[in-house]
């Protein structure tokens, strides 16, 4: 257990990088989180700051979950090892998490990150790339015709969990446990886009207010 909980803090220390201030600071101190929404997500970075800042935004974003997930579970921490006791695939789906919840909480800006979105969808893409096909695509679909990012993300996200019941249950529960955690949480960091759409105040996108 001493390995899993290593791991666990090491990727949640990882996603605790955000795509959004690492850019910003490369290009002279840019901070979004005091422009448009104040979100430090990939969407606020493209109404703010424009396509190619996004860009490499969602590049961080996105590949800092995958980075996790590929090096730390068969990482060979010296004086700790490999666990025999806890299976890879718990460790797999255990960084990965953690990943997206440093993401949203990030120890190094003060707990107030992104909602999730995109470092969830490149794990969904390294997991299972059949499956994912459909979930991006239905972010885009729900993106194009409602104009809310947040609703498309939510949507996606227990699309995800749907699919991976039907198609890979039994055979993969952990990767169940993994994509009804990461919806929770993701539909959890959107609790003020739900507010403001039940009360017809939320922006569609290219406004004022995002989601990422």
């Amino acid at each position: 257990m001493i390995e899993l909980g290593l791991k666990f803090t090491l990727a949640y220390l990882l996603g605790s990088v955000l795509g959004s201030l690492v850019v910003g600071y490369l290009k002279g101190g840019v901070d979004i989180r005091k422009a448009g929404s104040g979100n430090p997500g990939g969407t606020n970075a493209l109404r703010t700051q424009g396509k190619w800042f996004a860009f490499w935004v969602m590049v961080i974003d996105i590949g800092k979950g995958i980075v996790a997930v590929a090096w730390l579970p068969a990482l060979d921490i010296p004086g700790v090892g490999l666990d025999a006791a806890v299976p890879r695939e718990a460790v797999l789906h255990a960084v990965g998490f953690a990943a997206i919840l440093g993401h949203v909480f990030p120890v190094w800006f003060e707990f107030k990150g992104g909602k999730g979105g995109a470092t969830a969808a490149g794990l969904l893409i390294w997991f299972d790339p059949m499956l994912a096909a459909p979930v991006i695509a239905c972010w885009i679909g729900v993106s194009v015709t409602t104009g809310f990012v947040g609703l498309a993300t939510m949507t996606a996200s227990v699309l995800a969990v749907v699919l991976i019941g039907l198609v890979r249950w039994p055979e993969q529960p952990g990767l169940l446990a993994f994509a009804a955690s990461v919806a929770a949480l993701i539909v959890f960091t959107h609790r003020g886009n739900i507010r403001r759409m039940l009360d017809r105040t939320e922006p569609r996108f290219g406004r004022t207010q995002g989601s990422k």
